[in-house]
């Protein structure tokens, strides 16, 4: 017993019933597991969903990780082959997370189950980041470079959103846009545009003095 059996047994029963168990006690009885078995892995429900967003993210990077050409590659390379990989990791899971968003009722993901996601999002980004900084490929700025790993969450969640709205055959235009949005961000911090757009601020905000 793990907790990838707990994960995968929480999500087909979401599958088939289209909503969560009524219970712990419930859900438990189904499994032929006790109470006990499920806590010592799982605190709540809400505790297996985060853990099931943090799992298609850390099956994606693990796989990257086996990959030796993907260690040679640049931190932009890397960063769309993380999607490209990601998306299909989600692929396989569409119909559980398309019922995630329709039962959240809001726009776009419910952002709470998404937070353990986000912590190790966060890390993955900063080991990309100070590579880009060592290559020369990401310029480090004072008061900015802090605020690039947000830049890049944001980011992520365009990217998800993106995808949970694509009809295009075999999610193209969501390849499409992973290719822009990251090509565009690089452009920002490797070159001198975010520079360029300080010093104009700087300029017109001296020129009201």
């Amino acid at each position: 017993m793990d907790k990838k059996f707990i994960r995968e047994a929480y999500k087909n029963y979401w599958l088939e019933n289209g909503k969560r168990p009524v219970s712990v006690y419930a859900f438990c009885q189904l499994l032929a597991l006790s109470e006990t078995t499920f806590y010592d892995m799982y605190s709540s429900f809400d505790a297996v969903e985060k853990d099931l967003w943090l799992s298609f993210f850390q099956d994606t990077v693990d796989k990257l990780k086996e990959d030796e050409t993907y260690r040679q590659y640049s931190a932009r390379e890397k960063l769309l082959t993380f999607y490209f990989l990601w998306v299909q990791q989600l692929r396989e899971n569409r119909s559980f997370i398309l019922q995630q968003k329709e039962n959240h009722r809001i726009p776009g993901l419910h952002l709470e189950k998404l937070e353990t996601f986000r912590h190790a999002f966060y890390d993955y980004i900063r080991e990309l980041i100070k590579e880009g900084y060592q290559t020369g490929e990401i310029k480090e700025r004072k008061y900015i470079s802090d605020q690039y790993v947000h830049g890049f969450w944001m980011q992520a969640l365009f990217v998800l959103r993106y995808w949970t709205k694509d009809t295009s055959e075999r999610f193209e235009m969501t390849d499409a846009a992973i290719e822009k949005a990251v090509n565009l961000s690089f452009q920002l911090i490797s070159s001198n545009t975010i520079d360029s757009l300080l010093d104009f601020g700087k300029f017109m905000f001296a020129g009201k003095q």
